[in-house]
């Protein structure tokens, strides 16, 4: 395993986004190594050198190959901002390191949960990486689109899911629209698909991970509404006005 190529690509491409401060602060719990300095005067940023120095000093520590592997993983992911993780993972697969050794319980969460198949499609990798915000974006985006398209309506967001779903005017039919019952189901998804793209789509398509970030259990438990949302879809009849 190169440790000093792993040090160095992820010192390069993490050294905008940490600081110093939490690169050790975060090294000190997960790597448990006393920290050595290992020149390099190809390295010119503070955050970078920190990183290849607490890397190296790792690869220098005896201990078992396992668990080194895994602190490695766990440190880099760590210190990365969300939106990176997936770039992080790419760089530890390539190199050998097998990323999902320390992520194994994301993938048996993830299982538990039984999402609807797109939902899987365009979260898992995601999610098991720890990209939670992305797991989000990406799973809305595709049933907005997914709406777009059994709707056969260029609106998009908000606007379609009010326009497509609702009982007098919408063209996607879960119900016969006939009884109070009839109508308070199909209003409540009609409802339940805007909020998705009001509360969750909206923010994650304008907002930076950064500064809107999503924790795992709201990750899994917004999955979980959008196979719901999946799965009124695919019962849906369309209806030409």
């Amino acid at each position: 395993m190169d440790y000093r190529l792993i040090a160095v690509q992820i010192g390069d491409l993490l050294k905008w986004d940490t600081s110093v401060n939490q690169i050790d602060r975060i090294a000190s719990s997960i790597l448990k190594v006393n920290k050595e300095s290992f020149p390099i005067e190809s390295i010119t940023s503070a955050r970078a050198r920190t990183i290849y120095d607490w890397i190296l000093s790792l690869a220098k520590t005896e201990m078992n190959a396992e668990e080194r592997t895994i602190a490695l993983i766990r440190f880099c992911t760590e210190i990365a901002p969300e939106q990176l993780r997936g770039s992080v993972a790419k760089i530890l697969t390539d190199s050998g390191f097998p990323y999902n050794l320390v992520y194994k319980d994301n993938l048996e969460e993830f299982a538990q949960r039984s999402f609807h198949a797109e939902v899987v499609r365009h979260s898992q990798k995601l999610f098991l990486q720890g990209n939670f915000f992305h797991a989000v974006f990406e799973s809305c985006k595709a049933f907005n689109s997914a709406v777009k398209q059994k709707s056969q309506s260029d609106k998009d967001g908000e606007s379609l899911m009010m326009a497509v779903w609702g009982c007098d005017s919408g063209v996607l039919k879960i119900t016969k629209c006939q009884t109070d019952t009839d109508r308070n189901i199909q209003d409540g998804v009609k409802f339940l698909s805007s909020g998705l793209m009001r509360a969750v789509r909206n923010p994650t398509a304008h907002e930076p991970a950064l500064d809107w970030s999503i924790e795992k259990r709201d990750c899994l438990d917004i999955l979980s509404f959008i196979s719901f949302l999946y799965r009124q879809l695919d019962t849906a009849v369309y209806f030409k006005k």
